[in-house]
């Protein structure tokens, strides 16, 4: 079965064609990371603006690139949660018009979800080539979301932990902004790390404690400490602060967060098996960390199938199709999953 999916969360324009839920046939993504680099940040209504305008294009080379016409897609499936309201609502609708033009099915998707499904593309889902088996844990980490979830299924998880505050991702974008190194600041910091020094500044971990938080991460006092009290927490002295040497010391701290709670997660459940996903999954820090452990099995997703991607919405959306179900045409999109982050009460 040869399914159309269509991403616009956020601020890439997305369409892939996937057949059977993972042979990619073509994956297109436009980016309008320019557009946005001006202001250090994603523009609500330039990218809902900029969807507009790409929709038709990229939807018709992805078709170009599959060998494809309209009506050799089985069926359409499209993000309609979480992400920028107006960002989802053109992907949805032009999802929704295709199917109800050629009378095929239509599924709409869960974002967080299908970040969760991209390793399951890739066809290298580990060095020994081993198909991913349930359950396992789920590190789900990008400019909106840090979640660490146990997944029963495609469709099916649990969340364990997630951030009180900030996502990973946002932090990073706010303090790539901070010190003006470039856009998007997860790139660009990462980059920067290769030639610092993660030993020169030592920025505190989040106290989370009593038991209450073990499986969740917090990056407002990071991003405060990095952004607003340097001195306070600079190791090496004299001298002019490298921004290289920032850049390595926050990204070092910031992966420890997350691997902190990730790892007490698979002490407590027994799940030795990770699938991380999500714009942050491509970290080369992070990646490298869990690649240290050799009790745990960690699986990502190509790089390419980290940030948003149209191939993640078509091939969890063929599970759906195969299952039988089938989304009514007249669904919207919500900003929000209840559950995807933690609401802190004093």
């Amino acid at each position: 079965m040869k399914v159309l999916g269509i991403e616009t969360s956020c601020d890439e324009c997305a369409a892939a064609v996937v057949e059977d839920g993972s042979k990619i046939l073509s994956n297109v993504v436009a980016t309008q990371i320019p557009f946005h680099a001006p202001y250090s940040g994603v523009v609500p209504e330039i990218a809902s603006r900029k969807h507009t305008e790409w929709i038709y294009g990229v939807v018709k080379e992805a078709l170009e690139k599959a060998a494809l016409e309209p009506k050799d897609i089985e069926a359409v499936a499209a993000t309609n949660r979480p992400g920028l309201l107006g960002s989802l609502l053109v992907g949805l609708s032009f999802a929704k018009a295709f199917a109800w033009s050629r009378d095929i099915p239509f599924i709409a998707v869960d974002h967080m979800l299908a970040h969760l499904y991209a390793a399951q593309l890739s066809g290298e889902l580990s060095a020994h080539n081993e198909p991913l088996a349930y359950p396992y844990l789920g590190l789900l980490v990008s400019g909106g979301h840090s979640i660490i979830c146990r997944a029963d299924a495609y469709d099916d998880i649990t969340v364990l932990g997630a951030t009180i505050d900030d996502a990973a991702g946002e932090a990073f974008d706010k303090v790539a902004k901070h010190y003006s190194f470039g856009y998007p600041g997860g790139a660009v910091i990462d980059r920067m790390a290769r030639d610092g020094d993660s030993g020169a500044f030592r920025f505190p971990m989040p106290s989370l404690h009593k038991g209450k938080h073990r499986y969740d991460v917090s990056y407002s006092g990071l991003k405060n400490a990095a952004i607003n009290q340097l001195d306070l927490f600079r190791i090496k002295k004299g001298g002019v602060d490298k921004n290289e040497d920032i850049a390595a010391s926050f990204q070092k701290t910031a992966v420890e967060i997350l691997l902190r709670a990730l790892f007490n997660a698979c002490e407590d459940t027994g799940i030795s098996t990770v699938v991380a996903g999500g714009g942050v999954a491509a970290n080369s820090y992070l990646r490298s960390r869990l690649a240290q452990r050799q009790d745990i099995r960690c699986v990502f997703p190509p790089l390419e199938l980290c940030s948003d991607n149209g191939a993640m919405i078509a091939g969890i959306a063929w599970h759906y199709l195969v299952r039988g179900d089938r989304s009514p045409l007249g669904i919207t999109a919500s900003a929000r999953v209840e559950g995807f982050k933690k609401v802190t009460r004093k």
